[in-house]
């Protein structure tokens, strides 16, 4: 099978001798949309200026559609990138800015003139098609850039923190957008960004980087319900971390002996049979009950005591933290009708259970 990028083994080293990415492997299929995702200065952003070229690679091998193309230019790679201030030139109209690579290749004008129209067409620019950038809205500027980009009919997408400078609503629309413009042109995007709920809800998968390394690559659900290390399950979502022990198994539960009690959860991937693991509890997997009902819940697998620390509710999510015995903070999420202000004040004795199931047990590091 040909993929639209492979990375083998890919690795950047600055001059001074910091590592900046280290053996970076990964195979993206045709159409597929993929976020890098992390923390500033994690690699993302010189990952994907390794694949558009403006970077050098130190080492492995990075192929477009079959190719090796490490040391091929950027004019001559079938790519596009669109950076966070979308570059475009002031003093040419949204026209000639969207042609202006097609221009560079040498494309006959007629041949241009219609790719431009057609792609105008699709991101609804015609009526401005002869204004200039700085008579226009954010939201207008950013779908020149896509446009721009677009138009040379790249076979991969490369996208720095593109919606980085709009505001929220604005953001939100142009997503909904740039995900079904996505899917109807079949182009792979590459998509760098800080926000999390940006990656969550445009990509196929994600890329979690921490220190230059790949820490995970999975779909969105999959990577918010079954994190495979530590420092996804801290960074993605809003988890709880109980580190323990392994204890034993039951069926697909993994028992695991922690500080407040033996709790369970169930492995994603392989644990060993002992050990020290961590124990990820999603804010949203959490039940809240009031202490009164202890003796009714006693059945529960996981079930602990705990205090009402904080409460509060923003726009209809209850947001509340309860602090466990050994001082650990459990976040808890839910619609402000399961939990509505007052039910559960600052200092409320309640006891916290969740299912098994929505626990996942991963290896300590």
């Amino acid at each position: 099978m040909i993929f639209d990028l492979e990375l083998n083994k890919v690795g950047k080293v600055y001059d001074n001798g910091t590592p900046a990415v280290i053996d970076f492997n990964m195979s993206v299929k045709k159409g597929e949309f993929i976020a890098f995702l992390g923390p500033s200065g994690c690699g993302k952003t010189t990952t994907l200026r390794m694949i558009a070229g403006f970077e050098s690679i130190s080492s492995g091998d990075m192929m477009i559609r079959g190719e090796r193309m490490n040391d091929v230019p950027p004019q001559r790679r079938p790519t596009s990138m669109i950076f966070q201030n979308y570059a475009l030139f002031p003093h040419m109209t949204v026209r000639r800015n969207v042609g202006y690579g097609l221009e560079v290749k040498g494309v006959a004008k007629a041949e241009r003139e219609a790719k431009v129209d057609r792609i105008l067409a699709t991101l609804g620019l015609e009526d401005i098609a002869e204004r200039k950038p700085d008579r226009l809205s954010g939201g207008q500027r950013q779908r020149i850039a896509l446009a721009r980009g677009l138009v040379v009919e790249p076979d991969i997408l490369l996208l720095d923190e593109p919606l980085g400078a709009l505001d929220a609503n604005l953001r939100k629309a142009i997503q909904n957008e740039l995900k079904l413009l996505q899917k109807s042109l079949g182009v792979t995007f590459i998509f760098v960004t800080h926000a999390q709920s940006e990656a969550l809800a445009l990509s196929d998968r994600i890329v979690v980087m921490n220190q230059g390394r790949v820490e995970q690559v999975s779909p969105p659900h999959q990577l918010y319900t079954r994190p495979n290390t530590p420092f996804v399950a801290q960074f993605i979502g809003r988890n709880t971390v109980l580190s323990g022990e392994v204890a034993g198994q039951e069926g697909d539960d993994i028992i695991v002996s922690t500080g407040i009690g033996t709790l369970a959860g169930q492995a994603n991937g392989t644990v060993a049979s002992k050990g020290r693991v961590n124990l990820v509890i999603p804010a949203e997997a959490v039940e809240l009950h009031c202490a009164t009902r202890r003796e009714a819940l006693a059945g529960n697998r996981n079930l602990v005591d705990a205090r009402i620390e904080r409460s509060e509710v923003v726009g209809h999510i209850a947001h509340l933290v309860a602090r466990l015995g050994d001082g650990k903070a459990v976040s808890l999420e839910a619609h402000v009708d399961k939990y509505p202000p007052g039910q559960f004040p600052a200092g409320s004795e309640v006891c916290l259970s969740w299912s098994p199931a929505e626990a996942t047990v991963i290896p300590a590091q």
